[in-house]
């Protein structure tokens, strides 16, 4: 089974690709970067779009029946990576205990001048139970 997810909470993307994708009881989040849904505006400073990616991600989960707890795999891309800590530290309100797996890496640039993207794939358990 295979359904596209999209929920007018995040921002819409903006390009020719879903917020997310839903095989089975794998989703495949698209990179959310920190634009409000509302004002389609980037926020400002790297906490800020930090917050509003992961929150972005959140609705997106929701809209697939998860949380950000079945997340076993998430990638960060940063736009400097000397911001590094600052994200970590919004990361760690979102991702509390059983982290995922993660990578981070520095990248050229980022659509609409983005400081920091973030991707993740979730997986639910069938049964309900999302630990493996």
């Amino acid at each position: 089974m295979k359904r596209t997810i999209y929920t007018p909470k995040a921002a819409p993307a903006i390009g020719p690709y879903s917020q997310a994708v839903l095989v089975n009881d794998t989703l495949y989040v698209s990179g959310q970067l920190g634009i409000d849904a509302t004002s389609g505006e980037l926020c400002q400073g790297v906490e800020a779009q930090t917050r509003q990616a992961l929150e972005n991600m959140g609705h997106i989960l929701h809209e697939a029946g998860m949380t950000h707890a079945d997340v076993v795999k998430a990638t960060v891309l940063l736009a400097d990576m000397n911001d590094f800590s600052k994200v970590n530290e919004v990361y760690k309100t979102f991702f509390t205990s059983d982290f995922p797996a993660r990578a981070a890496y520095q990248v050229a640039a980022l659509p609409k001048g983005g400081m920091v993207e973030i991707e993740a794939i979730a997986f639910k358990c069938s049964d309900g139970d999302s630990r493996l």
